[in-house]
């Protein structure tokens, strides 16, 4: 089956870590932000959508870009939403670019902002809005390392793959 799962996410959450592992489990490739810019002739939003809507023709994951919206309309899709804990996700910040907390806090507060203004300007809703998605991860909860092998499992039981 040609899946694509698109997978929305806060700042921090390890949420791209996930999409590598699933990518490997499932053998299919990822797509972020600067593959698809790279992609763009242009940088208009439109030209995402075209670019987003080619890599959707055969299995892929995409993370962000308004994917979960730009694809709601194809039964092949899987929308997941990624979060955790404001603390655990400054404390990834801090360890993964080596800064201090309050670096941290600053750069994960810019960088929601922008997202979610980002999703609102591109598709008039609230960026991690429950009704957006068919599943929500908190990797505080469950542990990054968990979540790949939860939705493999989800994946297997509903016989998508």
């Amino acid at each position: 089956m040609n899946l694509v799962i698109t997978m929305s996410r806060r700042f921090g959450t390890g949420a791209s870590m996930i999409a590598e592992e699933l990518s490997r489990k499932l053998d299919i490739p990822v797509y972020d932000k600067a593959y698809i810019e790279h992609e763009l002739e242009g940088d208009s939003y439109a030209g995402e959508v075209e670019v987003i809507r080619e890599l959707a023709s055969r299995s892929c994951i995409i993370l962000g870009r308004c994917a979960s919206e730009i694809l709601k309309d194809q039964a092949n899709v899987f929308n997941i939403y990624v979060c955790a804990d404001k603390e655990d996700r400054i404390r990834r910040v801090m360890q993964k670019k080596e800064m201090s907390y309050e670096d941290a806090k600053a750069t994960l507060e810019q960088n929601d902002k922008e997202r979610s203004e980002y999703y609102y300007q591109n598709t008039g809703k609230v960026w991690g809005d429950v009704n957006n998605y068919h599943m929500i991860l908190d990797t505080s909860q469950l542990g990054i390392e968990n979540c790949a092998n939860i939705l493999m499992k989800y994946f297997e039981r509903v016989e998508i793959i």
